[in-house]
């Protein structure tokens, strides 16, 4: 019985299209390699993107908050509060001194993931504040929304804005 294709014929075309074979057959290598090795550097991105996630929610409950306590107080109006970031969540990792040098701690769960010891999570530290509202025009509205913003975040008055805004009416 003889085949469509003998041996001559497929040796020919494995030769006329070896690189493209050997392309095909490392990207399928890269496809099905595991996506983490366990290092150090593997998971390192996806803390990064946590931190990131948990520094937008902060800021994004504090404004709220904010906003909430400031146009309940007396002749501010409906305010809107926008705040900036220094830097964000930061974590202080256990490291573990061996005869090389230090080392991150490492804990493996059970389903075969790994992190990073926590010693220590800081939270955000705010830059400046922006609050806009109908009252901010009038200068004793605007030193106690300067006082409350001092008090609540941290910041100093050269770091916070206070405009007045259209909108709502001053209560």
């Amino acid at each position: 019985m003889k085949l469509p294709w003998d041996m001559k014929k497929w040796g020919e075309l494995l030769k006329r299209y070896q690189a493209v074979l050997l392309v095909l057959v490392v990207g399928l290598g890269l496809l099905l390699w595991p996506a983490g090795t366990g290092k150090e550097g593997d998971f390192a991105a996806s803390e990064e993107q946590r931190a990131i996630m948990d520094s937008d929610a902060y800021i994004a409950d504090l404004e709220r908050r904010l906003e909430t306590a400031l146009s309940q107080m007396e002749g501010v109006g409906e305010a809107t509060v926008v705040l900036t970031l220094e830097s964000g969540t930061r974590r202080v990792l256990a490291y573990d001194q061996n005869g090389e040098g230090l080392e991150t701690v490492v804990i493996s769960a059970g389903t075969g993931q790994q992190e990073t010891v926590t010693v220590q999570e800081l939270a955000p530290r705010l830059q400046g504040a922006l609050i806009i509202c109908p009252g901010g025009g009038d200068p004793k509205v605007r030193l106690n929304i300067l006082q409350a913003v001092e008090a609540l975040t941290g910041l100093r008055a050269n770091q916070i804005s206070i405009c007045q805004g259209t909108g709502g009416n001053a209560k």
